[in-house]
């Protein structure tokens, strides 16, 4: 079967995979190995979208990698003894331009000494009027165990998450179906609408509005027990 390495650590991601079978190569995938923790697998993701994760653990913190050893993690996809798990994941479209995020996709305040103002719709529905605050948190199940969480000290397992950060009034956090758009509208800024722990992000300005929703693409998440 034949693979591709995300991780620091490549060298040694390399050596598990050989050991156990797997051809290292940079194309017609099988699998992906990445090699770290929650956030090396949103970079594999990123770098190969849809193609099955196998995520070893090389962190401390590493809430996606299995209680196996990577040794046996990786024996038991060998022989075919593995499962694959569809992840939603999210979309933000601006203008044209779009960004995907496995865990989130945020929109918060570009300047951190000023808040920002946006009106915000769930649909056609708008909730509530103008909000004043620091942005906004919209998060997959994966997700909500991250920085959603942090904000509304719950997690969920279906559906997506929308977490309001820091706002002057009370916003209690609301988990949609996952066939919901939200749109937000800027209202005074500036701000900047960034997914997951990647480089890339799109710049808000007063009058903008970005839509945010359940991306069509899926990544595939490997389980072994």
């Amino acid at each position: 079967m034949r693979v591709a390495i995300v991780g620091n650590n490549k060298a040694e991601a390399e050596k598990l995979a050989e050991k156990a079978g797997f051809t290292l190569a940079d194309d017609k995938l099988d699998f992906v190995i990445s090699y770290g923790g929650d956030g090396t697998m949103m970079r594999a993701e990123f770098q190969y979208p849809g193609v099955p994760k196998i995520v070893l653990k090389d962190s401390l913190i590493c809430k996606v990698c299995s209680v196996l050893s990577n040794e046996a993690v990786l024996e038991k996809v060998a022989q075919g003894k593995y499962e694959i798990k569809s992840l939603i994941k999210l979309e933000a479209v601006k203008d044209g331009q779009t960004i995907t995020g496995l865990n989130d996709v945020i929109v918060h305040n570009a300047n951190p000494r000023h808040g920002i103002r946006y009106q915000l719709w769930i649909d056609d529905r708008q909730l509530g009027n103008t909000i004043i605050g620091d942005g906004i948190v919209v998060a997959t199940p994966l997700g909500s165990t991250a920085y959603y969480r942090s904000i509304t000290d719950s997690n969920f397992e279906t559906g997506i998450g929308l977490a309001f950060n820091n706002s002057t009034e009370q916003m209690d956090h609301v988990v949609l179906d996952d066939n919901k758009t939200i749109k937000l509208k800027l209202t005074r800024g500036p701000a900047v609408v960034y997914a997951d722990n990647q480089d890339l992000s799109l710049e808000l300005k007063e009058g903008d509005e970005v839509v945010i929703k359940k991306s069509p693409s899926v990544a595939q998440w490997v389980i072994v027990k």
